[in-house]
């Protein structure tokens, strides 16, 4: 059977009638981004025309509607860039924005500051930061590329995070919940890649590149002050964030849990880590408040380790490690055919140990493996995640690592080839009928399913595809851009009414 799930997001705006495209730069009705932020409405596309624009600017309370959101983007071809400041925007108590194509670079502060205004109670919300590029900072300290405080349901996709402050992050998250970090670039960080903290909770960090980042290519937990905490009443750093399918070089350590619960570490590639693999700390220490760090997995994971340290893993004091879970990762010590091994610090079911892992060329930053890889067919069968860094289903059982040493046959996600084969027309569609076709000689069992989503993930339509063509009804929804999922695994087109 051959089933195509195409993952693309559009970037049509919202649909109402009274939407208005707001032109922005040189010889624009407006001159920058805060003149057409005053005047937005839901629904909005704030269009800025190729320019380098000051930084420094300041934007409260735009805000569009669940069915409206306001999008802020660069023209078609151009190249926008917001230079200098002490950060280029700072945005407060945003909702529904979405952020794309843009470059922010050699601010002295923070990159792009988003936050909740200081009312915990009602946070920034439904953001989306997509194709944007944040890199140079003009600074050394605790300065971050994109800073995140009290930000719920947000979404960051296929962003280059490069050159970061030496003791700053990419991604700096206090108090942020249920977030997705898919499919981005991480370069040359200072501190982390991404620090994510102060009650943070339910964030998936999937399919990313991190190289060269720093400390810990990823801080999940951290250190901070009891009045930055979001809920105040958290008892943790971080809880419940998911690490899955990523690719990480070098860092002194990749992965840190640091005062943080129930965080699954699956199918990653580790490749020559300066010091450790995984550390293993509580900054953090109230025993009558804060959980020590605890309950935390770490499966399906390739380690190669290349330096002289003879442990893999640092475990500080005030943890829970006998609560942690290890299961079915490949260690192997590019440089000690005779390493004993990882100190983990409760026993490890299958793991294996010293087995070259054949991956590709690292030094050119390919990670796939072959089907003869020790790795290959030997990791723990995992409900999530079903996909590997290159966006291909993984075999059941799986192999080790981010890269599916033998993918599902026939079925690609998001690949090229398969966006061909899908067409949905007319998109937008005015008055919510569709056609959804797939090709006459394209290989599918019959019937598919067709689900409809808004972008938040809320389901409003579902019907059973039972041919390769079909009209699909949703006039009954409000105008505005959905996402339409075609076959069983989750991909995405998107279609605007």
């Amino acid at each position: 059977m051959r089933v195509f799930s195409i993952l693309v997001l559009s970037l049509l705006g919202c649909s109402y009638l009274s939407a208005a495209t707001l032109h922005i730069g040189p010889g624009k009705p407006y001159p920058n981004l805060a003149a057409a932020a005053a005047v937005a409405q839901p629904g909005d596309t704030l269009l800025l025309h190729a320019a380098t624009y000051s930084g420094g600017l300041f934007i409260s309370n735009l805000k569009g509607t669940p069915n409206q959101w306001i999008t802020i983007r660069n023209a078609p071809g151009a190249t926008v860039i917001f230079q200098g400041g002490t950060n280029a925007i700072q945005f407060t108590d945003p909702a529904y924005v979405h952020i794309a194509g843009l470059i922010f670079q050699q601010q002295t502060g923070n990159g792009l500051n988003v936050d909740d205004g200081g009312t915990y109670a009602t946070p920034a919300h439904h953001l989306i930061f997509e194709r944007c590029i944040f890199r140079d900072m003009a600074a050394s300290g605790n300065n971050d590329l994109l800073k995140l405080s009290g930000v719920d349901h947000f979404e960051v996709l296929d962003c280059l995070f490069q050159n970061g402050a030496a003791g700053g992050s990419g991604i700096d998250m206090v108090g942020c919940h249920f977030g997705k970090i898919v499919g981005n670039r991480f370069e040359n960080m200072g501190s982390n890649a991404i620090q994510c903290k102060g009650g943070s909770e339910r964030v998936r960090i999937e399919r990313n590149f991190f190289k060269n980042c720093g400390q810990r290519s990823l801080n999940i937990g951290g250190s901070t002050g009891l009045a930055f905490f979001r809920p105040d009443t958290a008892r943790f750093e971080a809880a419940r964030v998911q690490v899955f399918s990523n690719i990480f070089i070098g860092s002194q350590a990749p992965v840190a849990y640091v005062g943080a619960v129930e965080v699954d570490v699956a199918h990653n590639t580790l490749y020559r880590p300066e010091r450790w693999a995984i550390r293993i700390l509580q900054e953090t220490v109230d025993t009558n408040r804060f959980l020590p760090c605890g309950a935390n997995s770490f499966r399906n994971n390739i380690v190669v380790m290349s330096n002289a340290n003879p442990t893999a893993i640092n475990i500080g004091p005030n943890t829970a490690p006998q609560t942690f879970t290890f299961s079915n990762n490949l260690w192997f010590h590019a440089d000690n055919p005779n390493w004993a091994g990882p100190n983990t610090p409760v026993a490890e079911p299958n793991r294996i140990l010293n087995q070259n892992p054949l991956l590709q060329d690292p030094g050119n930053e390919h990670f796939t493996i072959p089907p003869s890889s020790p790795a290959a067919g030997r990791g723990l069968p995992l409900s999530d995640p079903k996909q590997d860094f290159l966006k291909r289903l993984f075999a059941n059982p799986p192999s080790i690592g981010a890269i599916e040493a033998n993918p599902v046959s026939s079925v690609e996600v998001g690949n090229a080839s398969a966006l061909g084969q899908l067409s949905i027309f007319p998109n937008p569609a005015p008055n919510g009928l569709f056609r959804l076709v797939f090709p006459e000689n394209t290989d599918l069992d019959f019937p598919l399913l067709i689900v409809i989503t808004d972008l938040s993930g809320r389901v409003f339509v579902e019907q059973k595809l039972e041919a390769a063509a079909a009209v699909v009804n949703a006039g009954h929804l409000p105008k505005g851009v959905y996402v339409v999922r075609a076959g069983p695994f989750a991909g995405r087109v998107a279609l605007g009414f």
